[in-house]
């Protein structure tokens, strides 16, 4: 049977709110009780109750981790980051699902019934509103890998899609591609916007270069691939912006299935540099996104936000950086 707080309180001869105190964060007790606790714990094998504790201070130290696309292999690198950097911390992530929903009531409803003390909404094609939502009933939130704007309602962390937008056009121009495709995620995700448009920016300053855009359904291979098929349909560019990894390796199948050669025939760029991009089978030239930093810096701004709730909202850029691999031809 499980210790309890009774017999660590007779064990170090202390009373029993004295125990709590000892495991309350900031609870007035002495130092000399602390130790006998401790110490009368130790020989006990006792482990305070996390849920009994909340009652006590109010705090679940549970954190909402909210996302909605379980399909992209690159979220299971996210989930493992925040899980272990949260838990380093003394929190408890709750994983939630959030795929189809179009409701934000219906989440905000959700985490507050669990009593979550923040929620992170890691997402790059959830709207604002999913976490404003959060905001508006009073709970901590941070949006990872969301849009970035001037002056933001809620906290905000991501790449600068329209950099990278920008940087794959001039990555595709440095190898002398003249016919050039942006074949992106769903048109509504603000991160095809973003990345859509500073590949334009960027592509309109140079002469020549004949421009094709796509759009896939999602992101995640089957999209991709399914993208890719119908571009082949026709008369495809030399090569492609993808916009994420996992659409590149649904392209390349895509490819891969009609007898084609990658980078030989068509050229793929991807966008996030996920585990997968580097198999040698894949070898996928990408754009990294810089994601151990932007979780990194969301579960700060979370403990932030937990020990401050005046905590003023702010937007966080981060730049990514080309990863040279070997589905584009070599640079001039």
């Amino acid at each position: 049977m499980a210790v309890t707080l009774k017999e660590v309180a007779e064990r170090a001869g202390v009373s029993r709110s004295a125990v709590s105190r000892s495991y309350t964060e900031g609870a007035s007790v002495s130092k000399m009780t602390r130790r006998k606790v401790a110490k009368a714990a130790k020989e006990l094998g006792y482990s305070p109750n996390a849920l009994a504790s909340s009652l006590t201070t109010g705090r679940t130290k549970l954190i909402g981790l909210v996302s909605n696309n379980f399909h992209n292999p690159i979220f299971l690198e996210v989930f493992d980051l925040f899980t272990k950097g949260l838990q380093e911390r003394g929190l408890r992530p709750l994983l939630v699902n959030l795929t189809d929903e179009v409701d934000p009531e219906n989440s905000v409803r959700m985490l507050r019934a669990y009593s979550v003390d923040a929620v992170i909404v890691a997402s790059s094609t959830l709207p604002e509103s999913f976490a404003e939502g959060f905001h508006t009933t009073g709970v901590p939130v941070v949006h990872s890998f969301g849009r970035h704007v001037a002056n933001p309602k809620v906290n905000v962390l991501g790449i600068d899609n329209i950099e990278a937008g920008r940087l794959a056009a001039q990555t595709l121009i440095a190898r002398g591609y003249t016919r050039v495709g942006f074949m992106g995620g769903p048109k509504s995700a603000t991160s095809t916007q973003d990345r859509y448009k500073g590949f334009l920016d960027e592509m309109s300053l140079h002469t020549g270069v004949e421009l094709t855009a796509s759009f896939a359904d999602g992101y995640s291979f089957e999209a991709g691939r399914a993208e890719m098929q119908k571009i082949l349909k026709g008369t495809p560019s030399e090569a492609y912006f993808c916009g994420d990894d996992v659409l590149s390796i649904g392209a390349l199948s895509a490819i891969q299935s009609e007898g084609q050669s990658v980078p030989n025939d068509i050229g793929l760029l991807g966008l996030n540099d996920m585990e997968m991009a580097g198999w040698a089978n894949i070898n996928l030239t990408t754009i990294q996104n810089p994601i151990k930093d932007i979780v990194a810096s969301s579960i700060e701004l979370v403990t932030a936000m937990l020990k401050d709730d005046q905590h003023a909202p702010e937007a966080r850029l981060f730049a990514g950086h080309v990863v040279e691999r070997g589905t584009l031809r070599a640079l001039k």
